[in-house]
């Protein structure tokens, strides 16, 4: 059997212990009917009810997912812990996936690393990836068991990549890119994960 304590573990990005993440963890689980609607229910959350830093055109960088809670904000990398966090508190494997996506539509204006979730199935015994960017206009990410249906398909003819990987924590350069960044503008990460 697979070890899935790693994608249980805290970390500084994915702080479930923090009140405001336990609280909301608390919250969501009351209002759920089993484990299944738990992570579903935690996943529309994040993606419908925390609006993505871009789309919103705010400027405060939240660092990990309690500051997603408390500035009620987040980029795809945040969002991410944040969702890890939430299922984490309830003893939910979770980690954080890559792509590597354009800026624009096409490679004209460089590259991003999207972050999205992996979240470990128990009743199926098997990852699912799911993505909560937050739907807009051109973008409609859901959660679905069968087939994933993420925010951004991966064009390969403008050098996208989709890593399909599972990682414990967030990428430490991009924690040292939000350490660092004091405003939305400055964070960027055009690097290969």
């Amino acid at each position: 059997m697979e070890d899935l304590s790693e994608y249980l573990k805290e970390s500084d990005s994915i702080d479930y212990t923090n009140p405001l993440v336990a609280e909301k963890a608390t919250e969501l689980k009351a209002a759920s009917s089993d484990t299944m609607d738990y992570i579903e229910r935690s996943y529309n959350f994040v993606r419908d009810e925390i609006p993505h830093t871009w789309d919103a055109k705010l400027t405060v960088v939240s660092k990990k997912a309690s500051d997603v809670l408390k500035n009620k904000t987040g980029i795809c990398w945040t969002k991410a812990c944040l969702l890890a966090a939430l299922l984490r508190a309830n003893k939910i494997p979770a980690g954080i996936s890559y792509q590597y996506l354009t800026r624009a539509d096409d490679a004209s204006d460089g590259y991003i690393i999207h972050a999205l979730n992996t979240v470990y199935i128990d009743s199926l015994k098997k990852w699912i990836r799911l993505d909560t960017r937050g739907n807009k206009p051109g973008v409609n990410a859901q959660f679905s068991l069968q087939k994933e249906i993420l925010a951004f398909p991966v064009r390969p003819e403008f050098g996208e990549k989709d890593f399909r990987d599972n990682h414990c924590d967030l990428d430490v350069r991009l924690k040292e890119i939000l350490k660092t960044s004091g405003n939305i503008l400055e964070v960027r990460a055009d690097f290969e994960i």
